[in-house]
């Protein structure tokens, strides 16, 4: 991969994915590769700029790498999801989802939240659920493996922080992490 000119890691629900482009400004070539298996490849394109589209992870997300030229020879390399650049994607989407990273049982768990349709992903399967109401709020039931986990969902009472969503496995509360 001499011609590699952009790496990138997206967070989806289902995982991180690798997001690598080979551009041969002299061949012409370009090569999009999702998690080190090639999605794209094109030989003797003679227009160097343009856009290349493709879909990453489960849920088939759109992703699109941009490729402008700057000056002369040197061109800048952009990459959407969902028609959103990268850093507006990633700012958006900590609005409206959760994430959890857990060890249990000697292996590493990546739980996600999807806050508009409730739907729990875990280490890029999406989650049998069971819903519930308590007193407090709602709890969304699920296991890994033998653990019983379970989300909480809850008011804050402050209409600009909204639901509080908390992780609870085998009872202990488990730290959120900001992607």
């Amino acid at each position: 991969m001499t011609d590699l000119v952009a790496v990138w890691d997206v967070a989806l629900s289902d995982g991180v994915h690798k997001i690598e482009f080979e551009h041969g400004t002299t061949s012409g070539k370009r090569v999009v590769y999702v998690d080190g298996k090639e999605e794209i490849r094109k030989e003797w394109m003679f227009k160097l700029v343009g856009k290349e589209t493709f879909c990453v992870g489960a849920a088939k997300t759109k992703a699109t790498i941009n490729i402008d030229a700057v000056s002369g020879f040197a061109y800048e390399y952009t990459l959407e999801i969902n028609g959103k650049s990268l850093k507006k994607y990633m700012e958006n989407r900590s609005k409206t989802t959760n994430t959890w990273v857990l060890h249990l049982d000697d292996e590493d768990f990546r739980v996600v939240l999807e806050k508009d349709t409730m739907d729990v992903w875990c280490n890029g399967k999406k989650m049998e659920t069971a819903g519930e109401f308590v007193d407090d709020g709602t709890e969304t039931h699920f296991s890994i493996g033998n653990h019983d986990c379970y989300i909480k969902a809850v008011s804050s009472g402050k209409r600009k922080e909204g639901i509080i969503h908390t992780l609870i496995v085998d009872n202990r509360e488990i730290p959120e992490i900001l992607e």
